[in-house]
């Protein structure tokens, strides 16, 4: 998903977690909530949705029968610590999901996010979403992977806690997902893509 500036339509003032709640369960659109501001967000172009298709289409098919399960972008991830509420390109949920006050809808718990790029928000996810994303006690891993040319991000937390980059930039790798226990191929995240052939 794309984010754009603070929407219009609710600038100007502050909105408490309850108040943005109400006004994303009425929503047909999806925004993203941090400290008081609500932002838009807004569909991604045909490289970045054939990539995010071929990941969960990867994911689900590698992790069936594991209590980690995938998770589109229409699940919504709460952090508690920064108050920041998004929906991530895919999320890996490991074991029970844990939602706020037992909503099933603001889950609290994912184990691997991954954040297709795009030219609005590649900053962003590479560096103060990463910051918020953080400060999840349970995230393991974070996936960032370009969709117009071959190259992937990922962060590990490593036994000390601390974040380690790996970069996956040629067709023929193999993306590992540690805490996940799974390995993905690159020609897989990447197929359909026009620049591979």
């Amino acid at each position: 998903m794309e984010v754009r500036e603070p929407a219009i339509e609710y600038s100007g003032r502050k909105y408490s977690i309850e108040e943005y709640l109400e006004m994303e369960n009425a929503s047909t659109e999806k925004h993203e909530y941090y400290q008081g501001e609500i932002f838009a967000m807004s569909g991604g172009k045909m490289p970045h949705n054939t990539v995010c298709e071929n990941l969960f289409f990867q994911l689900k098919l590698k992790l069936k029968g594991n209590p980690c399960k995938p998770h589109t972008s229409e699940t919504r991830i709460y952090i508690e610590k920064n108050t920041l509420f998004t929906y991530p390109d895919i999320s890996v949920i490991c074991g029970e999901p844990v939602s706020l006050n037992d909503d099933s809808l603001n889950f609290l718990n994912p184990t691997v996010i991954f954040e297709v790029l795009s030219p609005s928000t590649r900053d962003y996810d590479r560096a103060e979403k990463f910051k918020l994303y953080r400060d999840i006690p349970t995230l393991k891993e974070y996936i960032l992977v370009e969709p117009e040319t071959i190259f992937i991000e990922a962060f590990r937390i490593n036994s000390n806690g601390f974040w380690e980059l790996k970069e996956y930039s040629q067709i023929e790798e193999t993306l590992q997902l540690q805490s996940l226990q799974i390995s993905l191929e690159l020609m897989e995240i990447y197929e359909g893509a026009k620049f591979i052939g």
